[in-house]
């Protein structure tokens, strides 16, 4: 059974006006995508269609988790995504993408599959750094025994011995105002 098949709007038989939709996106939507980031989740989708004459806007709701990999211990974590996308489909000669919130469709087609806009909004809700969330005192929630070994295993900084020459002619050149300073109020007196 082919899972992205119930992704498929079917709009050409829907009134002028709003049409809502709500998708399950789970780990056989994952699976149909090769080299997909997410490989689990539960997330659910709300979709509110706007049919005009020329043209429809899909507006998305997301909700729900997904299974990450935390970039700072390595562990695997359900990260919560929220947030909204807008997608407008315009009717016209051939398929065309405008922009990334903006496609054209050929004014035969009587339905569009949401299933790629999806799995793509999915992933551009991901940070770009992702890591296990803080508890209610503000702590980490990673792996202890994982931050201990990297800790250990970090390089100490190497002083370079150029800055250290120069924090030596810094320190002369402190003494050399220093006893300027010094010699100038001494004759003032």
């Amino acid at each position: 059974m082919d899972y992205l098949k119930d992704f498929i709007v079917h709009f050409v038989g829907l009134s002028i006006g709003n049409h809502q939709f709500d998708f399950e996106v789970r780990d056989q939507f994952f699976e149909a995508f090769e080299y997909s980031q997410l490989q689990h989740g539960n997330v659910r989708v709300k979709v509110d269609l706007e049919k005009q004459d020329r043209m429809m806007v899909f507006s998305f709701s997301f909700d729900g988790k997904v299974e990450v990999l935390c970039d700072r211990c390595g562990e695997e974590f359900m990260f919560h995504l929220q947030g909204e996308e807008q997608l407008i489909v315009k009717f016209g000669e051939d398929y065309k993408e405008e922009s990334e919130d903006m496609i054209i469709i050929p004014s035969t087609e009587y339905k569009i599959d949401l299933s790629s806009f999806i799995y793509e909004y999915l992933h551009l809700m991901l940070p770009t750094r992702i890591v296990h969330p803080e508890d209610e005192a503000g702590n980490t929630t990673c792996n202890p025994d994982t931050l201990r070994r990297l800790a250990e295993l970090a390089p100490h900084p190497v002083s370079d011995p150029r800055w250290a020459a120069l924090g030596i002619l810094q320190q002369e050149d402190s003494n050399l105002q220093d006893n300027s300073l010094k010699h100038l109020n001494k004759k003032k007196k």
